[in-house]
């Protein structure tokens, strides 16, 4: 199965849907998980530093046998150490994943670098410009955290990385009209927490009814995970998923031959979505 891409603000393309090695894999050795992923045809494979997770992640990557340049490998920066640079942070995960260079380099958090943002993004940028990373960009960024780095910036970040679920849409409006505005991919991360974090609110019955018209039109079973994450990528939003089981990463790869959502599902989600507000990871601050 050919994943379809998204063009980055510096040129470079990225798969549109990421297997995270987050959540519930975090400090797990996740060589098998990660290996299934790329057998079932996932070729964007998203880790971070937090998740203390790389060595096997590394594992993985080299044991599955696929070229280098046919995967999409992700990173974050965790909180610096005293005598750590965003530079040499990056090279201690290139060692632990045994790579050469990472295709998308992330901030993690704001609050880890707080009064230091500006900085830490100077030396991200060098870690693009040596070619460490090819393209780099943030996670959990606010509008005035995004204000902060882009004030002088020699690279706006490509990619911010966040919660986004029905439930979180409307308080987001703000930072995704900031990353219209230069260019920046809105990455998902959470995006079935309706499902499986807060069940029982008011988007389940609207879920349900357009799963099934959506069913009914493709003659093939349809997913509610796939009603969500379909209309995450109608926006252009950059996915990232995860799941141990086979049939599911599958399930989650197949949502590019769903059929579209229309007009009125799309607002009828976004309504529903817009009657509760809430979020599972707050890192912004």
């Amino acid at each position: 199965m050919t994943v379809s891409t998204l063009t980055l603000n510096d040129g470079n393309q990225v798969p549109w849907i990421a297997f995270g090695t987050g959540t519930a894999l975090r400090q797990q050795d996740v060589q098998s998980p990660v290996e299934n992923a790329i057998a079932n045809g996932f070729t964007h494979l998203d880790g971070a530093q937090m998740y203390e997770n790389e060595e096997s992640f590394g594992i993985a990557i080299k044991a599955s046998g696929t070229p280098r340049s046919a995967l999409f490998v992700t990173t974050k920066l965790n909180q610096l150490q005293p005598d750590q640079t965003a530079k040499t942070a990056l090279q201690v995960s290139l060692k632990k994943l045994g790579l050469e260079y990472v295709d998308l380099y992330l901030v993690h958090a704001p609050g880890h670098h707080a009064g230091r943002l500006k900085e830490v993004w100077k030396m991200m940028e060098e870690c693009k410009r040596e070619r460490l990373a090819k393209s780099i960009g943030v996670s959990n960024f606010g509008v005035a955290h995004l204000q902060e780095i882009l004030e002088g910036a020699e690279f706006p970040p490509s990619v911010n990385q966040v919660e986004i679920h029905p439930y979180a849409w409307k308080s987001l409006q703000p930072v995704i009209a900031l990353h219209k505005e230069h260019g920046i991919i809105t990455s998902a991360y959470g995006g079935l927490t309706p499902l499986f974090r807060a069940p029982g609110g008011p988007l389940d019955p609207v879920i349900e009814k357009i799963r099934a018209r959506l069913e009914s039109t493709r003659g093939k079973p349809v997913s509610i995970g796939q009603v969500l994450n379909k209309w995450l990528q109608q926006y252009g939003i950059l996915v990232v998923t995860t799941s141990s089981k086979a049939d599911r990463m599958r399930e989650y790869l197949d949502t590019a031959n769903v059929p579209e959502l229309t007009t009125e599902e799309i607002e009828s989600i976004e309504n529903a979505g817009a009657q509760r507000y809430y979020k599972f990871l707050v890192l912004s601050d």
